[in-house]
């Protein structure tokens, strides 16, 4: 009988917790279900697929076009949708992806975020695969001249430091003018400035993307700098990909 009742605890604090950082976000545009439903038209039109969820194309009464991403329901989503709603809604800058709102009721946890026409820039690359080698090089300079940026706002410009922790092609969404643009933060970790090496329980990330620190704690302690690893090696594999 001791055992359920530890369980039962155990749930009832990871509730309170959630519904702690909710409050916080109270601010940002909170929409229901069936309001969702209405403005993408049923989620009659996927435009991504990935590891958490799929994004549906909306629009919103205003006009303005937004993609919403639908969480899948998995023992991980509370902690993935509290980490992205929490770390998105303390940015502003040009080349993070802007939060419009969010929507939470039961089991349904969807993020409302600007709709940014050219996609991921993993699909830019396979579409743009027969492109002269000097016109990518200096459009992919530019868009990674603009990721680097987006890190270094989350690590220094925000209040709170966000590490991003899955920096790759399929997170870097590109607008109507090639703008790039840090999308998907359900793996990251809020931390203080002053802290530098991190405490975590578990590897996080894409195999390939990984920084080598997460793997083996031979090559130093985890920090902001793991995000740099990442970068790093994603420009190598998109460049080789040419």
């Amino acid at each position: 009988m001791v055992e359920p009742a530890f369980f039962i605890r155990k749930r009832k604090t990871s509730n309170a917790q959630r519904r702690k950082n909710l409050k916080a976000l109270t601010p940002l545009k909170h929409y229901h279900y069936n309001e969702v439903k209405r403005f993408t038209n049923s989620f009659a039109c996927v435009v991504g697929k990935g590891g958490f969820g799929t994004v549906y194309k909306g629009n919103l009464p205003d006009g303005r076009k937004v993609a919403v991403k639908v969480l899948k329901d998995s023992k991980r989503n509370g902690e993935d949708f509290i980490n992205e709603v929490a770390s998105m809604s303390q940015t502003s800058h040009v080349n993070i992806v802007s939060l419009i709102g969010f929507c939470y009721e039961g089991s349904k946890r969807m993020i409302v975020y600007e709709f940014l026409e050219n996609g991921s820039l993993d699909q830019f690359i396979s579409t743009n695969a027969a492109s002269s080698i000097a016109e990518w090089r200096r459009t992919l300079y530019e868009i990674l001249l603009g990721v680097a940026r987006g890190l270094e706002y989350l690590h220094y410009g925000c209040k709170t430091r966000i590490v991003h922790f899955d920096i790759k092609p399929q997170n870097v969404l590109l607008d109507c003018n090639l703008c790039p643009k840090v999308s998907d933060f359900g793996l990251a970790k809020l931390c203080e400035k002053k802290e530098s090496i991190m405490s975590l329980l578990d590897t996080r990330g894409t195999i390939g993307y990984i920084a080598p620190e997460m793997i083996s704690r031979v090559y130093g302690g985890v920090s902001h700098k793991s995000d740099v690893e990442r970068q790093e090696n994603y420009e190598k594999i998109t460049c080789y990909s040419r």
